[in-house]
């Protein structure tokens, strides 16, 4: 994961999270420590794509001054942060990480990264995915507003500033939820906030001569080490044909030999 929208108070910048993702299919290495990476395709993953297209919107309605985009991870990442520097953000931050350290980057140690990058850029708004496709995990959000102390408003599908406040209608189990938050805050982006823009060709050359800023972890006076330990990733074991049956009476009598029912 590696990505993300800053907001910071007089300049009101927003940081915006971007992660990358694989591409399917992929393939568990021999060895069954993780899944292979290397020569995949990378593509950035949709719920931060959704984020840094709100941090955009905000920034075209002068809600923000500057939108900054995050990414975590190896040299190729940058790549992520080029499209959304392509899609509007005003420059870009590569926090480098590499090796066995970015095979166990995990929702914590991001959120670390992101929670010190705020403090540092003076942020009043980090927006993020709700989580990556990956993983599904769906931390580090919540962890980074936890580590800052920040109000958090989470699958947001609508997005609002009122004054120094925020009113955000989250997707819950029962449907839809209406908070107001105050800032500065961290969001996380749900499907329906919006529909993400496409890069033109000349917001693509644009975003060429935009700046990134290289840094790493110890820059930030952050410990990526993990306390997780993969043991073992499998594949998922191959799925049975399926059948039809003409009547329920088929269908049940089927079910209670596989011992379904």
């Amino acid at each position: 994961m590696d990505g993300q929208a800053i907001e910071t108070q007089g300049r009101s910048e927003s940081l915006s999270r971007r992660a990358r993702i694989a591409d399917r299919p992929i393939r568990v290495k021999p060895d069954q420590s993780g899944v292979v990476t290397d020569g995949v395709k990378h593509s950035m993953n949709p719920f931060c794509e959704i984020a840094v297209e709100e941090a955009v919107k905000m920034k075209e309605k002068k809600l923000i001054k500057e939108v900054v985009a995050v990414s975590c991870g190896p040299q190729q990442a940058q790549e992520t942060i080029r499209t959304a520097l392509a899609m509007g953000a005003d420059r870009g931050i590569h926090v480098e990480v590499t090796g066995k350290d970015y095979e166990n980057l995990g929702p914590l140690q991001v959120a670390k990264i992101f929670a010190a990058l705020a403090k540092k850029e003076e942020a009043q708004l980090v927006i993020l995915g709700k989580q990556a496709i990956d993983d599904d995990c769906n931390q580090t959000g919540q962890m980074t507003a936890a580590l800052l102390d920040w109000p958090q408003g989470t699958f947001a599908s609508e997005v609002t500033m009122e004054g120094d406040k925020l009113k955000v209608v989250r997707e819950i189990d029962g449907g839809l939820e209406t908070i107001k938050i105050n800032i500065p805050a961290v969001l996380t982006a749900d499907l329906r906030l919006n529909t993400p823009r496409y890069a033109t060709l000349p917001n693509i050359m644009k975003a060429k001569k935009k700046k990134i800023a290289n840094m790493k972890p110890a820059d930030l006076s952050v410990d990526i080490v993990s306390r997780l330990e993969v043991l073992k990733v499998e594949e998922p074991p191959q799925r049975e044909a399926g059948m039809k049956v003409e009547t329920v009476e088929d269908l049940v009598a089927k079910l209670k030999e596989g011992g379904t029912i």
